[in-house]
């Protein structure tokens, strides 16, 4: 049986915008179902901008140590390759990294109709950017017009 490498470099990772420390792929957006699946690749011992998961949201360590943060940048949980996990909907705001290693996670968002998948904010709490599934599918088509 031959086995399969997962090559992180053969992706097409893309900025969110000016936010540092990581990068995206969308992998497929189901438009009907509202589903989301996406890489994120998270730096290596650093943190990201502080944000807010409001929609439902199943992870999967592909690769590294998916580290989280509390708002204050102490440490809260580390989530070794393999990890899936699954959270719901929640007001807390947070940070995330790599650990060690970057961390490659799969995000599978499953917002309902209104619901905001993420808050982007700043140190403070204040509301920078709402991200919503059809912010992705904008990104996504502008992508493949490109394409």
């Amino acid at each position: 049986m031959a086995h399969a490498h997962f090559d992180p470099d053969t992706i097409d990772w893309q900025p969110f915008g000016e936010f540092p420390h990581f990068t995206f792929a969308i992998q497929h957006l189901d438009r009907q179902q509202r589903i989301a699946d996406i890489l994120f690749r998270f730096e290596a011992g650093k943190q990201i901008v502080l944000h807010r998961h409001l929609a439902l949201n199943h992870t999967f360590v592909v690769k590294g140590e998916h580290c989280i943060y509390e708002s204050d940048g102490r440490l809260r949980e580390r989530r070794p390759t393999g990890s899936y996990t699954v959270s719901p909907a929640s007001r807390e705001p947070h940070r995330e990294g790599g650990g060690a290693t970057d961390a490659i996670v799969l995000f599978s968002m499953r917002p309902q109709p209104g619901e905001l998948l993420y808050e982007i904010l700043d140190d403070h709490e204040n509301v920078l950017a709402e991200v919503t599934f059809e912010m992705l599918m904008a990104i996504e088509d502008a992508r493949l017009a490109v394409a």
